[in-house]
């Protein structure tokens, strides 16, 4: 039998090819494409010509993708793939390759499950990853399941959901899910120095040079803080590092920041600032499982539902959640007026308060807007006025940090020596118009949102050997910057981990350095929201 089989297949690979058939290859080689394909189609019948049309069909296939003529492609193809012959995968390769060009997306994925050979599935993955790295979000996740195998698959995802400029819940769970044991280790601490990544917005489309920043702008005087506090912690032995970007008010630049590879090993990120940075940086930081802190907004609620989003300072529903627990132990009565500014955090906090203190039992007597020109007569419609004697409010709260609205209402209450208890934001503290030791009646509290310990020794400390180096006292942002270096130490450190997370929940409150302290079990923003009041010209916070 055996010599009878090679005599067959020798008078077999004798027979001699068509001339039509090496003329189609000639043209497929010189990439005549329109010409070799109807020389090929006449030798696709497999009854007629046996093996040979297997080939044909396959080099068929090529000439009509080669003429963008992909569903002649597929046509010609699909007759072939699932036969028992030498070119099957790659026949299903290029098969896979004309559904992709003929927009048959799924049919290319499930033909590319069934490539055995190695080398070729090699290739599908390739294709794979150039064809559907800028397909919609929503296919690429409804259809991680079924072909998280093909790792070309596993790539486009990730160049997808990377490009995304906010990621939903569903897409961050689909990225761990197709990361797996590659992310894994993502975090793990490669040395013991603390690596912190510093964006800010230093210049813009209007300042476009870093000399020209004034350094009473407050990025100046946060930036000056962070510096000032790491050149600290490493006087003290502290192993840190920190890399500072400009993030240039420009997604598009900072997109390209984010692809720094010193950003993917960083163990925290610092900024930036405004609203569009925050949710890039923060969509990014939730996919890398880097922590990022926004250091001076108190709008981040939606960081509750994140992972690694923070904020330094108190959110609204903490601030709000402070205040109505405040004004319960001081029981000053249930009579309520509320005065706050058009800023996009005081109208939150307002509504927030107003459905907080309804549901407390309070009353609020009056919830109105006010601007630097209806102030006073905001507070003498309430009775703050000369010879009143009797008012129908005990208690109010102005929410704003304008100097402007803060001036009238501060003038006022001076003036006619009035009693009334009276909660303002901590920055009216910084105000130079206001003399609060001065009052008859020390009337006026101050809302928590990460208070400075002006009369505390660190504070005292801080403030002469920074004044010793560079001759001016800090600013409240600087001293904020440098309280926030200290926290991420203390939060971070090769003695305690690198895990921000596990760290925070592990203390109910940290006290501060040149704050009064902070409370992140649980949660992803300051909870620590307390009254303060001024007590022989020294600041202390409510019982």
């Amino acid at each position: 039998m055996i010599p009878v089989f090679f005599t067959l297949s020798l008078a077999f690979a004798q027979i001699p090819t068509p001339d039509a058939y090496r003329k189609a290859q000639s043209e497929l080689a010189a990439k005549n494409y329109w010409e070799a394909i109807p020389l090929f189609k006449q030798f696709t019948d497999p009854k007629e010509y046996g093996n040979l049309a297997n080939y044909a069909a396959f080099h068929l296939g090529e000439a009509a993708l080669g003429a963008n003529q992909p569903a002649q492609a597929v046509a010609a193809l699909e007759p072939i793939v699932s036969g028992n012959w030498a070119k099957e995968d790659d026949a299903k390769y290029l098969l896979a390759i004309a559904y992709f060009k003929n927009q048959q997306n799924i049919e290319a994925l499930q033909i590319i499950k069934k490539i055995k050979d190695d080398k070729v599935m090699a290739m599908a993955a390739n294709a794979t990853y150039e064809n559907l790295k800028q397909v919609s979000v929503s296919f690429m996740i409804a259809n991680i399941s079924e072909f998280k195998e093909n790792k070309g698959y596993g790539e486009a995802l990730k160049r997808v959901l990377e490009s995304q400029t906010i990621l939903s819940a569903t897409e961050r769970a689909a990225y761990y899910e197709l990361q797996g044991k590659g992310f894994e280790n993502k975090n793990v601490v490669k040395d013991q120095i603390l690596d912190i990544v510093v964006i800010l917005p230093f210049t813009n489309s209007s300042r476009t040079n870093l000399s020209n920043i004034p350094q009473n702008d407050f990025v100046f005087e946060l930036y000056q803080g962070l510096e000032y506090g790491m050149e600290q912690l490493k006087l003290s032995g502290t192993k840190v590092n920190m890399l500072t970007f400009d993030s240039k008010r420009d997604i598009a630049h900072l997109q390209n920041i984010l692809a720094d590879p010193a950003i993917a090993s960083a163990d925290i990120i610092i900024g930036p600032i405004y609203p569009e940075e925050t949710d890039l940086v923060s969509s990014f930081a939730e996919t890398a499982r880097i922590p990022f802190v926004h250091p001076l907004s108190n709008l981040g609620d939606r960081f509750e539902e994140l992972n690694y989003s923070y904020l330094f300072r108190p959110s609204v529903s903490s601030i709000a959640a402070g205040i109505v627990e405040s004004l319960r132990k001081q029981n000053w009565g249930k009579r309520v007026a509320i005065g706050y500014s058009a800023s996009s955090r005081d109208e939150m906090l307002a509504k927030m308060l107003q459905d907080q203190l309804g549901k407390a039992g309070f009353q609020l007597v009056k919830f109105e807007q006010i601007t630097a020109r209806n102030t006073s007569s905001f507070l003498q419609g309430l009775g703050i006025r000369s010879g009143q004697r009797s008012m129908p409010v005990d208690q109010i709260i102005l929410l704003s940090d304008d100097p402007s609205i803060a001036q009238p209402a501060f003038s006022l209450m001076e003036s006619i020596t009035a009693s009334i208890p009276t909660l303002v934001m901590d920055s009216w503290l910084g105000f130079d118009f206001a003399n609060y030791e001065m009052m008859e009646f020390p009337n006026f509290y101050f809302i928590g949102n990460n208070t400075l310990n002006f009369y505390g020794e660190p504070m005292q400390q801080f403030r002469n050997k920074f004044y010793n180096t560079y001759l001016s006292y800090p600013s409240m942002n600087t001293a904020l910057g440098v309280e926030m270096v200290n926290w991420v130490a203390s939060s971070m450190s090769d003695s305690k981990g690198f895990d921000l997370r596990r760290n925070l929940d592990q203390n109910a409150f940290q006290a501060g350095k040149l704050t009064w302290g902070f409370n992140f079990q649980g949660t992803h923003n300051n909870q620590y929201v307390p009254l303060f009041k001024l007590e022989a010209g020294e600041l202390k916070p409510l019982d």
